[in-house]
């Protein structure tokens, strides 16, 4: 075991090197911009503007990100969203659309659009008043006649056909609107409800394709019954159970087998797209089953407070922490630490890999 142990970390030091220096860049890297849509997965920073409770801009959110800076991301540090960036070489981080300090520079290189507590679902967003994923695609549309007014309908044109978008979205729909909060339950069956979002995701998909977007990676669902605030919401005595419940994950692996199968779809139709399927539920569910292997210690808990119910205003400045978040695969109740978001980011270089070498321009 100690061999295995010292092998992944001398292979996680050598994906670190190499990442930072270029050398694990796609050879055919073309992409001009990243455009981020869906999620706390993925929101850097936009629901800091917003009037809602669903907000990470306080300590100690950020205390692994550089200079400690709580930036409204549900992490100790950076997304995986963060490393794709730096990996390609485009920038360090990704800014949130709606900070208003943004230069043109800022905005040509990619911006985040995604909001935490959002879903496919419109009621979703509306449970703690953040943005639906329709108004995120109204922002980038604004995007758009933004960018034209400062450089053009050309240079945007341009801007917009080599950009790539990413979209992770749907584990609110599941965990909040349906499973703990009983709203949608009650119209539909968890089977009818699937279908209610692949079709809502598959709109979503096809809107960008409509504006010219023509590579878009497709982010599916974790394993939703392992997030330890849904354990401790199932459970009498969270205390006392630690164990993933397989039902939920069940509905995200079905999901997840049902989205695959449309963006299969999709390409198929249309030999001008590169629409890719992102599987994160894997490589997070092998964390969890043998975390020796990856270098965690605590899996069924956060970092932050207890760990099984502290998540954005109830993890703050007040609230212990863990000595070591590398340790743990989360950092508040439902968001994973930035070692897990790096450690995500590792596993998916192939994919990644495959993905930008098929950049259609």
């Amino acid at each position: 075991m100690q061999l295995i142990l010292l092998l992944h970390v001398a292979l996680l030091l050598r994906f670190s090197d190499t990442v930072a220096g270029g050398f694990w860049q796609p050879r055919t890297n073309t992409t001009s911009a990243l455009f981020i849509f869906g999620d706390s997965t993925v929101d850097s920073g936009n629901n800091d503007f917003l009037p809602t409770v669903g907000k990470s801009n306080f300590p100690p959110y950020g205390q692994d990100f550089p200079g400690q800076i709580p930036t409204g991301r549900f992490s100790n540090g950076r997304l995986v969203t963060d490393y794709i960036v730096s990996y390609l070489g485009i920038k360090e981080f990704i800014p949130p659309y709606l900070d208003p300090t943004l230069t043109i520079d800022d905005l040509k290189t990619g911006v985040c659009f995604a909001s935490a507590g959002t879903g496919f679902d419109p009621l979703t967003a509306k449970i703690i008043g953040v943005i639906p994923m329709e108004k995120q695609l109204e922002h980038f549309r604004e995007y758009k006649l933004r960018m034209e007014s400062c450089i053009g309908k050309s240079k945007t044109q341009d801007l917009l056909k080599r950009s790539t978008v990413v979209i992770s979205a749907g584990t609110n729909d599941f965990i909040e609107n349906y499973f703990l909060i009983p709203i949608q339950n009650k119209t539909y069956t968890i089977s009818a409800y699937e279908g209610l979002l692949l079709q809502l995701e598959m709109q979503f998909i096809q809107e960008f394709l409509d504006m010219g977007i023509r590579n878009i990676a497709v982010v599916g669902l974790p394993p939703m019954g392992c997030v330890p605030a849904v354990i401790t919401l199932d459970s009498v005595d969270a205390s006392n159970n630690c164990t993933c419940l397989d039902e939920l994950s069940a509905v995200a692996r079905d999901y997840n087998r049902q989205l695959q199968a449309k963006i299969l779809e999709l390409q198929s139709s249309n030999r001008r797209t590169n629409v890719a399927y992102i599987d994160i539920y894997k490589p997070i569910d092998d964390f969890i089953k043998r975390p020796q292997v990856y270098g965690f210690e605590v899996v069924n808990r956060g970092c932050c407070g207890s760990g099984v119910i502290e998540v954005s205003i109830l993890c703050n400045i007040e609230t212990p922490v863990c000595n070591d978040a590398s340790k743990y695969v989360f950092w508040d109740s439902v968001h994973p630490t930035q070692a897990a978001y790096y450690k995500l980011f590792i596993s998916l270089i192939p994919m990644l890999n495959q993905f930008f070498a098929n950049l259609v321009i």
